[in-house]
C-alpha cells in the first residue's frame, strides 16, 4: 500500500491527500500506516506466538533491526518485552 496509490484512489494529488489525511486523522499517512503495521505485528506475536522477526516479515518489514527500532520507538519497549507484558496482562481469545 503506497501513499501515491491511496491518493490516486481518492482522486487527489499526493500533497493534497497528505494534507487532508493529516487534517482528518491528526497524523501523516506514513505514520498511520506504520502504526497499523506495528500493531498488527504485535497482535501476531501475542495471538500466534510469532517471533518478532517472523511478525516483522509478515507485516512487510524487510529488516528485523529496522522493525525493532520502530517498534521500540512506538511502544516504548522491545517487541519481546511488549509481547510478554501483553500476554501476562490480557487473556486473548484464539483467532477465529
Amino acid at each position: 500500500m503506497s501513499i501515491a496509490t491511496l491518493a490516486e484512489d481518492a482522486g487527489m494529488s499526493v500533497p493534497a491527500f497528505h494534507k487532508r489525511f493529516k487534517a482528518v486523522t491528526g497524523t501523516s499517512p506514513l505514520q498511520y500506516i506504520k502504526s497499523l503495521r506495528l500493531n498488527q505485528a504485535r497482535l501476531l506475536m501475542i495471538r500466534n506466538s510469532l517471533s518478532a522477526t517472523s511478525a516483522a516479515f509478515k507485516v512487510g518489514y524487510e529488516s528485523p533491526s529496522q522493525f525493532n527500532r520502530e517498534f521500540r520507538r512506538f511502544f516504548g519497549r522491545s517487541p519481546e518485552e511488549e509481547a510478554r507484558k501483553m500476554k501476562a496482562t490480557f487473556a486473548l481469545l484464539p483467532p477465529v
